[in-house]
């Protein structure tokens, strides 16, 4: 539990000014390493003359041997303009928790307050850069539904984050006051009765216990039902994909043009580059999917990754408005597929894989995706739905349950028209696309905009008609085209009606309620 959530204004860790402006101190550093390199290498390496084009012009020895003192002052106080900068800025951002809001107030010329309701929050985000792990440190962002609506507090005590996370979503979830409040009486009174100045080697070993934990607390979540991704998979989907196969035939274009032109050299230098950073992207890819989990808890879908630097973070339900699930064509015959997710908003953090934080499962079996779906979609993927997703992922059969396209839609799914359809479900509409690149999406209708129907020129003439379910912008899009006028029209019809339904029912902002 934390106390960072009674109500009053709190202020972020003491290291903040250290991590958000250690950057610019290494940057100086560096760039007076990189003036003072040969006067260095003449201390280090006995016997070493500096050349005089370098040690008798360059910037840094004018300064010492004509403006030391001026130097000594100027740099001086920069160095202490630049800590008061910080340090006020730090005393100037604050925020507090109460029982409906978030608030945030930051900036020193130039003031911002900013709020966010609890029951709007779309999810919280934990992330743990390795230079903060080393402070204890993390940042929390809140998603909150909205353009540019999501608030950073950089940063917070590591238990304090995971704290904060716990009663603001506990409060969001619309859980009984007097029961929180007993609940943080009797911990806030262990916590006093147990503190303590931390004595050096304990702050060392709790460092040392937070880097060699689990990415995922087995007492979150049942450890049967933690979704994992294989650290080989995720290397041979990488490299059965489309760019690598591009960055594949550049390289064979280089290695076929370099012997038969006097350019060689300058094309291998021109070479070299691409290399290493489609190389380095690739370890990049790896490193950040190492220990990656899916799993339920009591506040909603957490998804967690990383080795060094690690980042989790926990969806509420009812906050995920569309689900895809794709494949692409060299996949198939190791059924490999991506799911992917619409959010109201969602972290500015990268998700696993280096992809957007809305692919919530960049690589997995098919029977990683159907455990997936039943964590991010609990009331649509039971016992007797199951068979239903598993039609909509495999090839068409006339007994899947779908309302495909007519045999005249093939003049415009060439290759799917089989494939190409919909299915309703009482929670959900699910629509299955194409043959080559298969994909299945699911759009909870507790969760659907408005529904359209669309009919151009050639659509008109062949009677078919395409509908499109709204839904939060993201990487998923539901529509369906190429269907017959009929079923259209159906679907349109059935998409609004049980959209005005679920709506009027859901109770997922107060989950907690329930």
């Amino acid at each position: 539990m934390t106390q960072l959530a009674d109500g009053e204004w709190h202020r972020l860790h003491p290291a903040t000014p250290l991590l958000r402006g250690g950057i610019v101190f290494i940057a100086i550093l560096g760039a007076v390493i990189a003036n003072l390199r040969e006067r260095i290498f003449e201390l280090l390496v006995p016997g070493f003359d500096c050349p005089e084009e370098f040690c008798t012009e360059d910037p840094i020895t004018i300064i010492l041997e004509r403006y030391l003192v001026i130097g000594l002052l100027v740099t001086l106080g920069v160095l202490l303009l630049i800590i008061a900068l910080f340090w006020l800025s730090w005393r100037m951002h604050t925020f507090r928790v109460t029982d409906e809001l978030v608030e945030v107030r930051s900036g020193v010329v130039f003031r911002s307050h900013r709020q966010a309701r609890l029951d709007r929050i779309q999810g919280i985000n934990i992330a743990r850069p390795l230079f903060a792990r080393i402070f204890g440190a993390a940042r929390l962002e809140i998603s909150a539904a909205g353009a540019d609506a999501n608030m950073q507090l950089a940063y917070l005590g590591g238990a304090n984050a995971d704290g904060l996370r716990v009663e603001i979503l506990q409060r969001a979830s619309g859980i009984q006051e007097a029961k929180r409040a007993a609940a943080a009486g009797d911990a806030a009174g262990e916590a006093v009765g147990e503190a303590g100045a931390p004595a050096l080697a304990e702050v060392a070993r709790a460092r040392i216990a937070e880097f060699t934990a689990p990415e995922l607390d087995p007492s979150i979540a049942p450890p049967e039902s933690v979704v994992k991704m294989s650290a080989g998979r995720l290397v041979g989907s990488t490299m059965l994909s489309a760019m690598t196969f591009i960055m594949l035939a550049i390289a064979v274009a280089f290695i076929v043009v370099i012997p038969r032109t006097d350019a060689g050299p300058y094309l291998i230098f021109a070479l070299l580059p691409i290399v290493f950073g489609y190389g380095s992207f690739l370890v990049n890819r790896v490193v950040k999917s190492l220990r990656y989990s899916i799993a339920a808890t009591p506040h909603g879908v957490r998804v967690g990754f990383g080795l060094l630097s690690t980042s989790n973070e926990t969806l509420p339900p009812g906050r995920i408005h569309a689900v895809q699930i794709t494949q692409e064509l060299l996949w198939r015959p190791f059924d490999w597929w991506t799911v992917r997710i619409n959010l109201a908003s969602h972290s500015s953090a990268s998700g696993a894989a280096g992809q957007q934080s809305t692919t919530i499962l960049p690589i997995g079996s098919r029977a990683d995706v159907l455990r997936v779906l039943e964590l991010v979609l609990p009331e649509l993927v039971g016992d007797g739905t199951r068979e239903l997703i598993e039609g909509g992922l495999a090839k068409a059969r006339p007994d899947d349950g779908f309302t495909t396209s007519p045999r005249r839609g093939a003049l415009l799914r060439w290759f799917s028209w089989r494939r190409n359809g919909f299915l309703l479900h009482p929670d959900a509409v699910i629509l299955r696309r194409g043959a080559i690149w298969r994909s299945l999406t699911v759009v909870p209708t507790a969760r659907t905009q408005s529904v359209a129907a669309h009919q151009g020129p050639l659509e008109r003439a062949l009677r078919l008609a395409k509908v499109r379910v709204h839904t939060v912008t993201g990487p998923v899009g539901a529509s369906i085209g190429a269907l017959d006028v009929a079923d259209a029209a159906e679907l349109f019809r059935e998409v609004s009606a049980a959209g005005v339904v679920a709506i009027r029912a859901d109770r997922s902002h107060r989950w907690g309620t329930a």
